[in-house]
């Protein structure tokens, strides 16, 4: 984590030192939350339309903060700490986290796009780890707060360093990537999430390549090459600039330098061959199509950043994956598919599919959510998700939602096999009496919906056995 003296923080910040009662004070890590200082940690309040992190300053000096920063104008600054005036405490972390990322020796792998975010940046750290030392984003911190105190969280001698980056709209990415100044940039997919905020594809990809204008020159950008509108715009984003990175592309076709020349699905995991014979066969604790795209991008990031073909499988077999993402949970002779961290139509298929090749059950159950943000083609794109059901392979569908109802509307199984669900509370009513020895379920929805407690009811107090991305 950053060390530094109270000047160099100022200095690093633009800021005016304003109280300092040791001289010889320096802060070691960063927190925006009184809940998580630690003792020396600088303390950066944030201020939002419906909250003031000023207010808690003294909390975070209690707690063991060594300095905090404080915005222009705000009044009564504590007086027993170190205080540095910022004019924008926001825009003051991201500078500290830009001037201590180029003080550093570390490479950046900047990770974005629509779907696999997550799961490329664990999978790409485990290869990472087996030949440097290396961190990566923890949970979800891949916004403007979250990936500046990511930054700041790297240790001095970290020599490899995993950075996911979410966004909402255009600028975001731009923004976090000029903080991480990466190396190696990953765009792992491109589909309809955000759509509601960007407005069309094009913009979502506009700003998913982003990217590309951050990555250092002598870097490489690696994408996920399947989507054919997103490639019209690289090509034309390639012709266009003079500094473009080296492109490397992954995906499910020959067209691509990397692509799956065969795979076998399994219940706890996937094998898989790749079209670089160098690369041995791939054992992976994960399991879903979409998880082997995701591998493809990180294999081809470890690839180029000299970790030897040879130390890859040692690598997944130390993949610790983040929870709620295609987690295999199990319990009392059936098992559920935990997929509910969020949901967009791209992602909604690659979640069916896994749950279509999953043989060998008694019963099927799948339950689909809202899916959101996606704008002016919400109720279009439920009823597409509704009627490319196979009903041959689902023996029961549950929806919750306003527009979850539309994909029970357009789904073609029997009326007798779909229930729609208006809430959790509703669902919980009803799904537990399906549930019992044989029985496969799909839990799939966005997280607005706490369709995970839904899980944690069916499965409480175990714990899960497998996860993805």
């Amino acid at each position: 984590m950053i060390r530094r003296t109270i000047q160099q923080v100022a200095d690093m910040v633009h800021g005016k030192i304003i109280s300092l009662p040791d001289e010889a004070a320096y802060i070691a890590g960063v927190s925006i939350d009184t809940r998580t200082v630690g003792q020396g940690n600088l303390f950066i309040p944030i201020k939002g339309p419906r909250f003031n992190g000023h207010q808690f300053a003294q909390n975070a000096f209690d707690s063991g903060a060594t300095a905090t920063l404080w915005m222009r104008g705000e009044p009564n600054p504590p007086v027993n700490g170190a205080v540095i005036e910022v004019s924008d405490t926001a825009a003051a972390l991201q500078s500290l986290a830009s001037a201590y990322r180029s003080q550093l020796a570390v490479q950046v792998i900047g990770i974005t796009g629509s779907n696999g975010k997550t799961s490329t940046k664990d999978i790409l750290a485990a290869l990472l780890s087996t030949t440097y030392k290396t961190q990566k984003t923890k949970g979800n911190l891949n916004n403007e707060l979250g990936v500046p105190l990511t930054l700041l969280a790297l240790e001095e001698d970290t020599e490899m360093a995993v950075v996911e980056m979410g966004m909402s709209g255009l600028g975001e990415i731009a923004l976090l990537a000029t903080m991480a100044k990466p190396d190696v940039g990953i765009i792992t997919s491109v589909s309809e999430a955000h759509l509601g905020d960007l407005g069309s594809r094009e913009h979502i990809i506009q700003a998913k390549l982003e990217i590309a204008d951050k990555i250092k020159p002598d870097g490489v950008l690696i994408y996920n090459s399947d989507n054919p509108l997103f490639l019209r715009h690289l090509d034309k984003l390639a012709g266009e600039k003079n500094n473009m990175p080296a492109l490397f592309s992954f995906g499910e076709t020959s067209a691509n330098r990397l692509y799956p020349v065969a795979w076998q699905q399994r219940t706890e995991d996937v094998r898989f061959s790749v079209s670089d014979p160098a690369c041995p066969e791939i054992v992976m604790p994960l399991i879903g199509k979409h998880q082997i795209m995701n591998a493809l991008g990180a294999i081809a990031a470890a690839h180029f950043l000299g970790v030897p073909y040879a130390k890859m499988n040692k690598g997944f077999a130390a993949l610790q994956a983040t929870g709620m993402r295609t987690e295999i949970i199990r319990k009392d002779g059936y098992a559920i598919i935990n997929d509910t961290y969020k949901s967009n139509p791209a992602s909604v298929r690659a979640a069916l599919e896994l749950f279509y090749d999953l043989e060998g059950w008694e019963k099927k159950i799948v339950v689909l959510g809202d899916m959101v943000d996606l704008g002016e083609e919400t109720a279009e794109l439920h009823r597409q998700i509704g009627a490319r059901l196979d009903g041959s392979k689902v023996d029961k569908l549950f929806t919750v939602g306003e527009s979850g109802a539309l994909i029970a509307e357009a789904a073609g199984l029997s009326r007798d096999n779909v229930e729609v669900c208006a809430n959790v509370e509703e669902l919980l009513q009803k799904l537990p009496g399906e549930m019992g020895q044989g029985i496969l379920l799909l839990v799939k929805g966005s997280r607005a919906l706490r369709l995970e407690t839904v899980v944690h009811a069916l499965t409480e107090p175990q714990t899960p056995v497998s996860a993805e991305q």
